[in-house]
């Protein structure tokens, strides 16, 4: 991740659970068993070199074990 999230998320929503998740099975065997769940978002992040962006943002999340494997999907500004 070559960015990092300085506001809220907002706008939360699911995109897939369990098993509709493609890559259920890695992230089962890479973070443990979980009710894994692929969020999206939009926050505002700050990249390496200082200047900030609005960005819808894609990752996994399971209770229990957090969200995982953030990926900036798109801007928004």
């Amino acid at each position: 991740m070559n960015f990092e999230i300085i506001s809220d998320i907002t706008n939360i929503e699911k995109i897939a659970v369990g098993n509709t998740i493609r890559e259920i099975d890695r992230l089962r065997r890479t973070y443990g068993k979980g009710r894994w769940r692929k969020m999206r978002g939009i926050a505002k992040i700050k990249f390496i070199d200082g200047s900030t962006r609005i960005a819808e943002l894609h990752w996994y999340e399971a209770h229990g074990i957090g969200k995982k494997e953030i990926k900036r999907k798109k801007y928004l500004d």
